[in-house]
């Protein structure tokens, strides 16, 4: 299982990696709900993305991305809901902080949105190779 766990961190690591070189603001890494974990949420513009990462050391019991399925994708949305209300809430407690601080209302963060364009589910899936760096492919809205 420790073998199996350092693959899960190592893929999880070379995914925000990817992401970040894309420019996403990440807000949020292995955060933990009701229902689970989030591997990575993130902006990609005024998009919330949350980022599914899978990863394999071989393609033996298939390929990452096939790991992820509908029940799957059921409970990252459940989870995403969760996140969302504990982030409303995250900002709501700043704000409240920064008014009292100042004595009047100021804006709280404002390079992180409270509104999202959208919400997405992609999946970064990893590849390790014996040799070379990881294979890593970005499969877009998912879900």
């Amino acid at each position: 299982m420790a073998k199996k766990d350092g693959v899960g961190r190592y893929g999880e690591r070379v995914a925000l990696r990817h992401v970040e070189a894309r420019g996403w603001q990440v807000l949020d890494t292995n955060w933990r709900g009701k229902d689970g974990e989030l591997d990575i949420v993130a902006l990609d513009g005024d998009v919330l993305v949350v980022v599914e990462v899978k990863t394999r050391s071989s393609l033996g019991f298939g390929h990452p991305a096939e790991a992820v399925t509908p029940r799957k994708l059921a409970r990252i949305k459940r989870l995403t809901g969760q996140w969302l209300t504990v982030f409303r809430e995250r900002l709501a407690a700043a704000r409240l902080r920064e008014e009292t601080a100042s004595g009047s209302p100021v804006p709280v963060l404002p390079d992180v949105r409270t509104r999202f364009g959208a919400i997405r589910i992609d999946v970064v899936a990893v590849t390790l190779q014996e040799q070379g760096p990881a294979v890593v492919e970005h499969l877009e809205a998912v879900a």
